[in-house]
C-alpha cells in the first residue's frame, strides 16, 4: 500500500483535512446564495449523497449577508468562496467554517491581511486557491499560465500568510487540463506541508470531467498526494460526489461497497449481461461492506475470475452457477441467477460484519 505524504491536519468545521484524516469529498452548490431555501435544499441533497464538506459561491453582498441563515439550517461544513472583494470575505468569516480565496484576483496584500485576522480571529482555516486562469501578473508575465506559475503563487501566498502569523490553510492548483494540474500539485508537494485540496477545475461534462478527475485525482492519490478533493462537473450535484468516492475506492483507499468486477461484451455472451449488471449495480447499492463480486458471461474467463470473488455468476447458455470463493453452491436456470446471487451477496455481506 502506497502512504500519502504526511501534512499538516487542519479542520473545516468538524471535518478533519490532512495528517491521518480519511480523504473528504466536497462538492458546490450552484444556486444563487441569496436564495437560501434553494441553496439549503442543494446542501441536503449533498450531504444525503455522502459530501464531507460544501461550498458556495459569494459574488455579492446579498450572498454574504445570507450565509448566517443557510449556516443555521444545515450540519455540513460551510465554505465561502470568495472572488475579488475581500470585504465579502469579512461578513463571511462570521457565519462559515472556512474562507476560499484566490489570492490573484483579491488585489492588494492589505485586504488578504485584512482576512487573515478575519479568520485568525475565529479560528477559521484559508484555502488558498490558485487557478492557472487568474494568477498574479507577475507570476502570469514571468511563466505564462503553466505548472511552473501556478507554484510560484502558491508559495508566494503561502508565505505571506505565513509571515502574518497564519498556518491554518490549505492549498490548491488548478487548471482545466490534467497535465499542468498533476505537475503543479507534484513539484508544490514536497516543498511544503499543508494540505491539498485536489481538483481539474471547469472540467466539463460528466463524461468529460470523469475522464480528467480521474486521470488526474487518480495519478495524484496514487502518488499519495490529496487530502481533500472536487470533482467539477457541469450537471448534476450528486453525480459529482459519486464520481468522487468511485474515485477514492478504484485508487484503493477506501474499501466500502461491492467492487463489481463484469466481462466486457463480446459474441461469447450467453445471457444479457448488460441487464444482470445494471440490476446487481441498482440492488446493491446500500451494502457497505467491502466485497469483490463477479458477474461473467460465459465460462472463458468465470471460473478464474470467480475463484478470488466473495461471490460470483458464471453464465452458461440458458443456465449457470452461483460461487462462494471459488465453490459452486448452486446450479440455476438463467432467471433464477440474480435473485439467488443477490442472496450470497447479502448472506457474504452479513458475515463480514459478523468476522469484523
Amino acid at each position: 500500500m502506497f502512504e500519502r505524504y504526511p501534512t499538516k491536519k487542519i479542520f473545516v468545521g468538524d471535518v478533519a483535512v490532512g495528517g491521518d484524516a480519511p480523504i473528504s469529498v466536497q462538492s458546490m452548490t450552484f444556486s444563487k446564495t441569496e436564495d437560501v431555501e434553494a441553496t439549503v435544499e442543494q446542501i441536503k441533497r449533498l450531504h444525503f449523497s455522502g459530501c464531507d464538506i460544501v461550498r458556495v459561491a459569494v459574488p455579492d453582498m446579498k450572498a454574504a449577508l445570507a450565509l448566517k441563515e443557510i449556516k443555521a439550517q444545515i450540519s455540513m461544513p460551510l465554505v465561502a468562496d470568495i472572488h475579488f472583494n475581500y470585504k465579502l470575505a469579512l461578513i463571511a468569516s462570521e457565519s462559515v467554517d472556512c474562507i476560499r480565496i484566490n489570492p490573484g484576483n483579491i488585489g492588494d496584500k492589505k485586504r488578504v491581511a485584512e482576512v487573515v485576522k478575519a479568520c485568525q480571529e475565529r479560528n477559521l482555516p484559508i484555502r488558498i486557491g490558485v487557478n492557472s486562469g487568474s494568477l498574479e501578473a507577475q507570476f502570469e508575465d514571468k511563466y505564462g499560465q503553466t505548472a511552473k506559475g501556478m507554484v510560484e503563487s502558491a508559495l508566494y501566498n503561502i508565505k505571506y500568510l505565513e509571515d502574518l502569523g497564519f498556518e491554518d490553510m490549505k492549498v490548491s492548483l488548478k487548471a482545466s487540463d490534467v497535465q499542468r494540474t498533476v505537475e503543479a500539485y507534484r513539484t508544490l508537494r514536497p516543498l511544503i506541508d499543508y494540505p491539498f485540496h485536489l481538483g481539474v477545475t471547469e472540467a466539463g461534462t460528466l463524461f468529460h470531467s470523469t475522464i480528467k478527475s480521474s486521470i488526474g485525482l487518480g495519478s495524484l492519490l496514487l502518488d499519495g498526494i490529496g487530502d481533500t478533493m472536487r470533482i467539477s462537473i457541469t450537471g448534476e450535484l450528486e453525480k459529482e460526489i459519486e464520481v468522487g468516492k468511485a474515485i477514492l475506492k478504484d485508487s484503493g483507499l477506501v474499501e466500502e461497497g461491492l467492487n463489481i468486477i463484469s466481462c466486457p461484451t463480446c459474441g461469447r455472451l450467453e445471457a444479457d449481461l448488460v441487464k444482470a449488471v445494471a440490476e446487481v449495480e441498482a440492488r446493491t447499492k446500500h451494502i457497505k461492506t467491502p466485497l469483490d463480486v463477479s458477474v461473467m458471461g460465459c465460462v472463458v474467463n468465470a471460473i478464474g475470475e470467480a475463484k478470488s470473488a466473495d461471490v460470483a455468476i458464471a453464465y452458461g447458455k440458458g443456465s449457470g452457477l452461483i460461487m462462494r470463493k471459488g465453490e459452486v453452491v448452486a446450479r440455476l436456470e438463467e432467471k433464477d441467477l440474480v435473485d439467488r446471487f443477490l442472496e450470497e451477496v447479502e448472506k457474504a455481506a452479513k458475515e463480514a460484519e459478523e468476522n469484523g
